[in-house]
């Protein structure tokens, strides 16, 4: 999941300091060092972000289905 978040939040920081550029009338050299390096730092920010929600659901799937595991041996215990 950490590598979508980046795919995503990286380019739309990319594509925000343009249009951001754009309306403001800025310099080609500085909007595009902006945008390049907006670009690094949000694909980074979106790849930790996305690791972790992916570790939270991950642990989050598993806690369920360690709990439906267990109840189904149990009543397979009581059933014998």
């Amino acid at each position: 999941m950490g590598r979508m978040y980046a795919g995503i939040l990286g380019p739309l920081a990319f594509t925000m300091i343009v249009a951001r550029s754009l309306l403001g009338g800025g310099g080609v050299e500085t909007t595009l060092f902006l945008a390049i390096a907006c670009l690094f730092v949000f694909a980074g920010i979106g790849y930790v972000v996305g690791q972790i929600a992916d570790g939270i659901v991950f642990q989050a799937v598993k806690v369920k289905f360690d709990e439906e595991m267990r109840s189904r041996e149990e009543a397979q215990l009581e059933a014998s």
